[in-house]
């Protein structure tokens, strides 16, 4: 999880969240939270800077304040992050993430320990690095794939901030169903896969990725990729309609069904200090050996 100074969730309602991320505090739409009410009105001036979208992908920040920094940094020990605020309304950090990124490591240093060999991660969507790092700290070899040559690139900058830019972590920018399918031609086998596909997307060279149509084929991918020596599968999403069940009902497809205390699924949720809880999305996790905890996760 994030210390408090590094992120916080101060409060959320009417279709919008208030967050500080470090120094800043930061207003932005939520759709989560549209039939929510506001619970701390008195703390929404403290917003240094509001999203507003304008119709469609567009939108614009609105500086409340002089002289903000256009990039700062948020500290997740052992690595940091580099945010900015960026044209979409998102600042390169998903913090509902924050307690994988915790269970990622503990995997990859128990494998590690186990076998006497660095567990190999493929990270698929894998955004501006969090997992990636998370795992590398810890000593895993990682496969970090995006479509997005700004975000790989945004990625490789937070591991050289963090000291890892050495760790054993290729970097790919290409379309993740073209790259998982390359390497299974190849061979090239892997013992854990993250991944955190978007609702819609668009791969490297144009290719359209839909959730509801292309997951079932890209876990069919994974599945084969791990065949010989599958450790864990953590898959989170943000979609409507995919809830714990559905999404544990898929994975069990392809990853077959080990019962509950190998295959769990939760919410993720993003909470304030006074313990309201906003819903962020779902997660589901197959592992190899039993899960010690139970299977809602909150954050």
């Amino acid at each position: 999880m994030f210390a408090p100074e590094q992120y916080e969730l101060l409060d959320f309602g009417r279709g919008r969240r208030l967050e500080r991320f470090g120094a800043l505090v930061l207003d932005r739409p939520c759709p989560a939270a549209e039939k929510l009410p506001i619970e701390r009105p008195e703390l929404w001036s403290q917003a240094q800077a509001r999203y507003e979208r304008l119709g469609g992908q567009q939108g614009r920040w609105i500086l409340r304040e002089a002289n903000l920094p256009e990039r700062w940094t948020v500290e997740h020990p052992p690595f940091q992050l580099e945010l900015k605020r960026t044209e979409f309304g998102q600042v390169g950090l998903f913090p509902e993430h924050a307690t994988h990124w915790d269970w990622i490591a503990q995997q990859v240093a128990q494998a590690l320990q186990r076998t006497g060999r660095p567990l190999k991660l493929l990270h698929l969507f894998a955004y501006t690095g969090g997992g990636t790092l998370a795992a590398a700290a810890a000593g895993a070899e990682v496969v970090h794939v995006d479509a997005a040559k700004n975000l790989v690139a945004w990625a490789r900058h937070n591991a050289a901030l963090s000291g890892l830019a050495d760790r054993p972590i290729r970097w790919i920018v290409e379309d993740v169903r073209k790259f998982c399918k390359r390497a299974l031609r190849r061979g090239e086998p892997f013992q854990a896969v993250l991944l955190d596909p978007p609702t819609y997307g668009h791969g490297a060279h144009g290719e359209v990725w839909r959730l509801d149509r292309h997951l079932p084929e890209l876990l069919e991918l994974c599945a084969r990729l791990t065949a010989q020596d599958r450790h864990w599968i953590l898959l989170t999403a943000h979609t409507p309609g995919f809830g714990p069940k559905r999404l544990r009902q898929l994975v069990a497809r392809y990853f077959d069904d080990p019962g509950p205390d190998r295959l769990s699924a939760g919410r993720l949720l993003l909470l304030t200090r006074t313990g309201r809880a906003l819903p962020s999305g779902v997660f589901v996790r197959w592992q190899a050996e039993a899960i010690p905890t139970g299977g809602e996760t909150k954050r």
